[in-house]
């Protein structure tokens, strides 16, 4: 299910692009050990952003389930003061599951890290020693308690799906620097993917050359990517070139077929990822301390540190846009941040996963002169209750969620917005969906009122017709 729709399609078809007006005469060569393979006309060359940009690529860390932010960067004293008493002067509250107990204090403790001195749950111990570099959104917040609708918004700006994911509007609207590897790379959890499958990483309405490209997080991360054997490379080549002469009959008689446009260009694509690909997702060229850094001697951490080290190879080698999913649909209250039946049991096994992988993604970036380039940005989907479920669960929570950037040259060391003193609303700055995906467009270098594609008769944008970049992120 999950691999559906992603694979080698996510690239798009030179020539589509030419007939929409998309693609420049005479893309520039790519750089790198796989320049040499290229032939011809390249799709998604680098586009011009709308003005400088603070970062190049991004990294998206999306923890799926539903992390509770007021047991990890969102710290609400108030809990425990008001503890066992209900949730009084805040309005009807809604829960997912029903039943909404007395306000619970967090099974876990605070610190203050870094010179900033900002709270930091004792579960991430190795990010809040990067605390100092990270831009804390305490007052974020959604529009749905429902997971998919949740992971819909995020990933496309609307709780409907069939809309473009923000990789492929960030890659629609800036192209890609690496001409053999895809533009936009999505990698989830060995367990299964995200809530809602693949249409968090579709190009919606758009063609369909632009949604997301699915990776293994293993030792054969691109499925079928070599040839058998016995085929020789101009064996190989001549049968491109056949289908590519037949394909292309089929796209005269059927111009608007962007499933089409896609499916041919991923053949090409694929045969230059052939000498590309297997370079840039081979985490075993890495030396043993990076090993060790990113957690990959350690059977907890390894899968997500993989994830993480392939992040920053992909990036490093010009990938656009790189899409981590942690938590997947093997069993959703076990192997997700999905922590209705005992927040401390899932909460503590799941940050264990991560919370190494991601300190180390951020000391290799800084190390190798990247995090300046590279906008990283965690979230989940919404936050939780802070009231108890059953006396030790958290239910869904839309109102409030914490979110925190790094890189991109933003000032670190900060905590924007706040939620009210329980946690259970966004209240001093909120900061919405379509305000941070404007953010995440301007640090990359486009306005989002003027990223748009006409669709149905309208301009289209990722922010619909809202949407404001918070100011201390992009300012600083």
């Amino acid at each position: 299910m999950f691999q559906a729709g992603g694979g080698l399609s996510g690239v798009a078809l030179a020539w589509l692009l030419d007939q929409q007006g998309m693609l420049a005469a005479g893309a520039p060569p790519t750089s790198g050990a796989c320049a040499a393979k290229v032939a011809g006309p390249t799709p998604f060359i680098p586009k011009e952003p709308h003005f400088r940009p603070r970062a190049t690529s991004m990294i998206s860390l999306f923890m799926s389930g539903g992390v509770s932010h007021v047991d990890t960067f969102d710290p609400k004293p108030a809990l425990n003061r008001y503890a066992g008493q209900p949730l009084t002067g805040k309005g009807e509250v809604i829960v997912r599951q029903g039943n909404p107990g007395p306000l619970m204090p967090s099974p876990f403790s605070f610190r203050k890290y870094g010179e900033s001195g900002i709270d930091v749950s004792e579960i991430f111990p190795h990010i809040a020693q990067h605390v100092d570099h990270l831009a804390i959104l305490r007052s974020v917040y959604g529009q749905s308690n429902d997971h998919v609708q949740a992971h819909y918004l995020i990933a496309s700006g609307t709780v409907r799906m069939g809309f473009p994911s923000v990789g492929s509007w960030v890659t629609y609207g800036l192209g890609t620097e690496n001409q053999n590897l895809p533009a936009f790379v999505v990698i989830y959890d060995e367990r299964g993917g995200p809530f809602g499958g693949p249409a968090n990483w579709s190009a919606g309405f758009m063609p369909a050359a632009f949604q997301g490209t699915v990776f293994r997080a293993s030792d054969n991360p691109i499925l079928d990517l070599k040839p058998p054997a016995y085929v020789t490379a101009e064996q190989q080549r001549a049968r491109l070139d056949l289908l590519a002469r037949l394909n292309a009959l089929d796209l005269e008689k059927h111009p608007s077929s962007s499933e089409l446009a896609a499916r041919i260009s991923s053949y090409e694509l694929a045969y230059r990822m052939q000498g590309c690909a297997p370079e840039a997702v081979d985490v075993n060229r890495e030396t043993e301390a990076t090993r060790r850094l990113y957690g990959l001697d350690d059977k907890i951490t390894a899968p997500f540190g993989r994830q993480c080290l392939m992040a920053r190879r992909l990036v490093e080698r010009g990938v656009r846009f790189v899409q981590l999913y942690h938590g997947g649909l093997g069993n959703q209250n076990t192997d997700t941040w999905d922590a209705h039946d005992d927040v401390k049991t899932n909460h503590t096994a799941h940050a264990a996963e991560v919370d190494r992988p991601i300190a180390a993604l951020l000391t290799d970036l800084q190390a190798r002169g990247l995090l300046d380039s590279t906008l990283v940005v965690w979230h989940g989907e919404f936050g939780r209750m802070p009231i108890s479920q059953r006396g030790v669960g958290r239910d869904h929570n839309p109102g409030a969620m914490s979110m925190w950037m790094a890189g991109a040259k933003i000032k670190g060391g900060q905590v924007i917005g706040s939620s009210d003193e329980f946690g259970y609303k966004a209240e001093q700055q909120p900061v919405s969906i379509h305000d941070f995906h404007a953010t995440v467009l301007n640090l990359l270098g486009m306005d989002h009122t003027r990223l748009t594609y006409f669709y149905n008769g309208r301009n289209m944008r990722l922010t619909d017709v809202y949407g404001d970049p918070v100011p201390q992120i992009v300012s600083s």
